[in-house]
């Protein structure tokens, strides 16, 4: 299969150039910023692991799930149910820990919901997440609808994570393993094998590739790294509710991954940190007479995500990646 047309991620040199200018610009950041931006990029940083695990099921393997974020959720409540109330809890067991309930969860899910195709699959991914939303929205014991604090962000020993700027930048090393990890990933047997899936699985099958062990270990290895998403919101946070399961939480992944480009992991970067700056300009759009146009946030991102699939289905990355190549050509 080549690579056009499993369309594995190939970025020019010049996008290449111009992703580690910011990743160096990432890296500036905390120290011409105030708290609360680092914080919020911090916080995009966070999502752009969110992205780029769903991504690897969507945009790579070909599965929709609109139920991603129960991995992400757990995660944060297996790391609220570890800490003590009044002592903070070692991060160097606590982090493998909730990846791994995150990951098993989507192993065991993952068992039934890969044996379905299409609009079925979809449908079920949903009908899991539910499930386990509604496990802890309507359970007292782990917290209800009321969510549960957080009290102390976990204990790194090397580092204070209650230091902003030590949690930005763990974030950020966060980010850029995880990035380098599945860009590894893509290219290697596994996934290639993930890719093609994704154009023909019958052909796959009659080439002698067991097609149900791919997409489960894709499912459960993006479950896992949502997972690891999941931990550094809620160390961030301090606090985890039933609504980082739900289903509004899920369907800001996928429009996370649409709006910077499916099946490049760099593009689901820009997509989160596009997404979490575009809902953060609507809000605050001024009121115009008697019309309040931040009240209605929902409708200008709707209507710039749909300009974006109209226009550039390759997304936001697919676009500078076209403007890049125009100024490279002779």
């Amino acid at each position: 299969m080549s690579l056009a047309s499993s369309r594995l991620e190939q970025l020019p040199r010049s996008l290449q150039l111009v992703l580690a200018l910011c990743l160096v610009a990432l890296v500036a950041f905390p120290f011409v910023a105030t708290d609360f931006y680092a914080a919020m990029v911090a916080r995009m940083m966070i999502l752009g692991i969110f992205a780029m695990s769903l991504d690897l099921l969507q945009g790579v393997t070909g599965l929709v799930s609109l139920g991603h974020a129960a991995y992400f959720g757990l995660a944060g409540y297996a790391l609220a149910f570890l800490t003590p109330e009044g002592s903070a809890v070692s991060l160097w067991w606590t982090l493998p820990a909730a990846v791994a309930a995150s990951g098993l969860a989507a192993l065991v899910i993952g068992f039934f919901v890969v044996r379905t195709h299409g609009i079925y699959f979809i449908m079920v991914t949903m009908a899991f997440a539910q499930m386990v939303f509604y496990l802890f929205f309507d359970n007292k014991v782990l917290g209800g609808s009321d969510g549960i604090y957080i009290n102390f962000k976990p204990n790194a020993l090397l580092f204070d994570l209650e230091n902003k700027k030590a949690f930005y930048y763990f974030t950020l090393a966060m980010l850029v393993l995880v990035y380098l990890f599945l860009r590894r990933l893509l290219f290697s047997p596994f996934g290639r094998a993930l890719a093609g899936i994704r154009v023909n699985e019958h052909r796959m099958r009659a080439m002698g590739f067991g097609t149900f062990g791919y997409k489960l270990a894709a499912f459960t290895l993006s479950g896992a790294l949502a997972g690891l998403a999941g931990y550094l919101w809620g160390a961030q946070t301090g606090f985890v509710n039933p609504e980082l399961m739900g289903f509004h939480m899920s369907a800001h992944a996928i429009m996370m991954v649409i709006l910077g480009g499916m099946g490049n992991f760099a593009g689901a970067i820009v997509g989160a940190f596009a997404f979490e700056y575009l809902l953060h300009v609507a809000k605050d759009l001024p009121q115009v007479g008697s019309f309040n146009a931040g009240k209605h946030w929902q409708l200008w991102t709707g209507l710039f995500i749909v300009l974006v699939v109209t226009f550039a289905p390759r997304g936001l990355l697919g676009v500078l990646e076209r403007v890049l190549r125009r100024k490279d050509a002779p």
